[in-house]
């Protein structure tokens, strides 16, 4: 709910302690500044940043011209923190004020900037103690990953894949000192050796040998199935990959490629060649199997094939905290060991953006969303549909241009996803529409608090339903002989068919939509080229046309 004038008096009386804190920032304020206080407070337990209050008691309202888009500022912290992290503006007499609600931490888990994790001390914000981080890892038990595997020895690791690893840090990292080191040491630093060089469930997960993992750790291995059917029964190709996943990795990717059909669409001249399956979203959701998934349970992972469709279940149910609702914007890591060492060469973010990704991609490509349906206590079920719903929308988002995709947050492909598809939006996503409106991917219809927002013109255009984009665009406006000239004034000289009359005004017969431009006709309103079904309809050189709305 909005904060309300009176709830801001009451925290304007109370001391800034745990869960307030207050900062004039009459002209700016630092967006890294504001990105560490979010981390301390969700660290804290949660809490609420005040913009444009004296931060010294009596308090007044100052004002402040910081963060001018408070929705651009909310998708920032969002991409930099990975949490959904709201941020309200209100207007006083007294001046401009902005609100940010920070969440609390799940159990279990710590917020971080950039690997840094904060805590407030004082007026100031200072470092977590590394006794103060084991502590909040510690709430939700301890991390398998982590642990030694009694038994176990650098015999059962497969020095080629601690190679390709550490080859993989480096470059990341940028130290290429670090392919200099021998796989002991490799292992050391990247705490996979632990309790006096033992090698941890983590190291064993991710450079086993087939033996090694067979004898100490058989569960941890991922099962390929293609099926060409839905149909019960063996399936049409299986294999089994027990070894560390760096063994596997790349040769899990080249078999569901083997049988990656293209899809192709035309749209005027231009020739769309589409995978069924992205590689981006396929290693990412192979990725999250493998760091989340729960190896206290002895099932394996499994990945089905299937013509339009992939499939990936892993044993144990989402994290503590985790549901399909909030995913995106919370993590809670089930082997944090696993995790860090995932994102230490690369493969995985910090921040848990391996899901963005995948319904970024899905929406880019016209595919529906990735879906978390059948998932349970007992496995985590995620769905990747591979089929192209909407060419002409994949084009759309084409034409936006690549500078302005990569400035999308998720929230903002997910707005446009929904405005596609004609679907209800939450307040997260309304919040996203006026940027979007910004960069000409969205337009408004209205003012205020009434605006209306719809894909822009274009995307209407690419569909080859000009017609619909008029009507969505006029249906609050006139009679219906005016939506059909707004629509001949939006066509210009380029005028219009009759089948585009028809998807302007739906609900009518096709004798209706005749009638009504037979009636403009004589008014010499408009005028008609060719018959039948070649006629084309032009407004009149002699038209005088009012805005809808006006009398």
């Amino acid at each position: 709910m909005p904060t309300s004038v009176a709830q801001l008096q009451q925290w304007l009386l109370e001391p800034e302690g745990q869960r307030l804190e207050f900062k004039e920032a009459r002209q700016r304020y630092d967006f890294e500044k504001l990105l560490k206080y979010c981390v301390a407070l969700a660290n804290e337990g949660g809490g609420t940043i005040v913009l444009g209050v004296t931060d010294k008691r009596p308090r007044r309202i100052v004002g402040t011209q910081a963060f001018g888009d408070p929705g651009r500022t909310e998708a920032g912290l969002h991409t930099r923190l990975g949490h959904r992290i709201p941020v309200e503006e209100m207007r006083l007499p007294e001046g401009r004020v902005l609100i940010v609600h920070v969440p609390p931490r799940l159990l279990g888990t710590a917020w971080n900037v950039d690997g840094s994790y904060f805590k407030r001390a004082g007026d100031d914000l200072a470092p977590l103690a590394d006794h103060e981080l084991r502590a909040m890892f510690a709430e939700g038990g301890p991390d398998f990953s982590a642990q030694p595997c009694p038994g176990a020895t650098l015999a059962d690791l497969e020095p080629e894949s601690i190679a390709l690893f550490r080859e993989r840090w480096a470059r990341k990292s940028g130290d290429l000192r670090k392919r200099d080191l021998n796989d002991p040491q490799t292992l050391r630093d990247a705490e996979l050796l632990v309790d006096g060089d033992q090698v941890s469930y983590a190291a064993l997960i991710l450079f086993g040998t087939r033996a090694g993992l067979t004898r100490w750790l058989a569960q941890a291995e991922l099962v390929f199935e293609y099926r060409s059917s839905e149909a019960a029964g063996p399936a049409a190709d299986r294999e089994e990959y027990r070894a560390g996943f760096f063994a596997w990795q790349d040769a899990l990717w080249k078999k569901i490629n083997l049988r990656n059909d293209r899809q192709s669409y035309q749209d005027d001249f231009f020739r769309m060649d589409l995978p069924t399956f992205d590689e981006v979203p396929v290693r990412e959701a192979i990725l999250n199997a493998v760091a989340h998934r729960d190896y206290r349970l002895g099932g394996s992972i499994f990945v089905r094939q299937f013509a339009k469709r992939l499939e990936v279940v892993s044993p144990g149910g989402l994290p503590l905290g985790i549901t399909p609702e909030n995913i995106i914007d919370q993590q809670n890591p089930r082997n944090r060991r696993l995790a860090e060492a995932l994102g230490r060469c690369g493969l995985i973010e910090r921040s848990g953006q391996g899901l963005n990704l995948m319904m970024e991609s899905a929406v880019r490509q016209g595919k529906p969303l990735p879906s978390f349906a059948g998932t349970a206590a007992h496995e985590v079920r995620l769905t990747l549909e591979g089929g192209v719903r909407n060419p002409a929308f994949v084009r759309f988002m084409e034409r936006l241009g690549e500078e302005t995709l990569r400035s999308l947050s998720t929230l903002d492909y997910l707005a446009l996803e929904c405005l596609q598809q004609g679907r209800p939006m939450a307040p997260e996503l309304q919040e996203r529409l006026p940027a979007l409106a910004e960069v000409g991917a969205v337009e408004t219809i209205g003012r205020g608090k009434t605006a209306k927002y719809m894909l822009a013109a274009a995307l209407y255009a690419s569909l080859g339903c000009k017609g619909t984009y008029t009507r969505k665009r006029g249906l609050d406006h006139g009679t219906n002989k005016a939506l059909l000239l707004q629509h001949l004034k939006d066509q210009g000289e380029a005028g219009a068919p009759l089948s585009e009359f028809r998807q302007v005004l739906p609900s009518l017969p096709m004798k209706a939509v005749q009638k009504l431009l037979d009636e403009l006709r004589s008014e010499g309103t408009i005028n008609v080229l060719g018959q039948r079904r070649w006629a084309r309809w032009y407004l009149s050189d002699a038209a005088v046309f009012k805005p809808m709305g006006d009398t």
